[in-house]
């Protein structure tokens, strides 16, 4: 499915932190998608993204700044599949940042999203997504490792429960 108009496309979770589900979520009129993610494709997509803008401020393609959409996802958040592969380019023609979605299930190609996203938009989606990372569980500042509401085995620390 192609989206070329969109009005929201956003990060979010569900669901306490070390144990949150990442979903990505856009809105086009009155269609609304909803797709399962991982943290790390998350974090992955947001670096690439920030590569992306920051060679394109350099060539002279500068959006104004947008606020950051902080709404929360819209309901029902029901997954329409889960993210396997992603792909990001730029398009010159149309000045906007394409994003791919693929399915992970192999056995249905057809299954994806293409999206086609503004300046602004994917600047406030890197925003929303740093904020969306890093508002998950501490890391111990030993190891670096996530600290749990019950403890922290660190293995710098030979196991010393902190």
């Amino acid at each position: 499915m192609i989206f070329d108009a969109i009005d929201r496309f956003i990060v979010g979770t569900v669901g306490q932190p070390g144990e949150r589900e990442f979903f990505l979520q856009l809105r086009q009129s009155t269609r609304l998608v909803t797709v399962s993610i991982e943290k790390s494709q998350v974090a992955a997509l947001t670096s690439r993204m920030e590569m992306l803008l920051s060679q394109l401020r350099k060539s002279g393609h500068v959006a104004a700044t947008s606020p950051v959409d902080d709404q929360p996802l819209e309901q029902p958040i029901e997954s329409d599949f889960v993210v396997g592969a992603i792909s990001i380019a730029w398009n010159e023609e149309t000045s906007c940042v394409q994003i791919e979605l693929l399915d992970i299930d192999q056995e249905d190609e057809a299954q994806g999203l293409n999206l086609h996203i503004s300046l602004q938009m994917a600047q406030s989606f890197t925003r929303r997504a740093h904020a969306v990372i890093n508002a998950g569980r501490l890391p111990c500042p030993l190891c670096g490792l996530a600290i749990d509401p019950q403890g922290h085995l660190c293995p710098r620390a030979n196991g010393y429960r902190r």
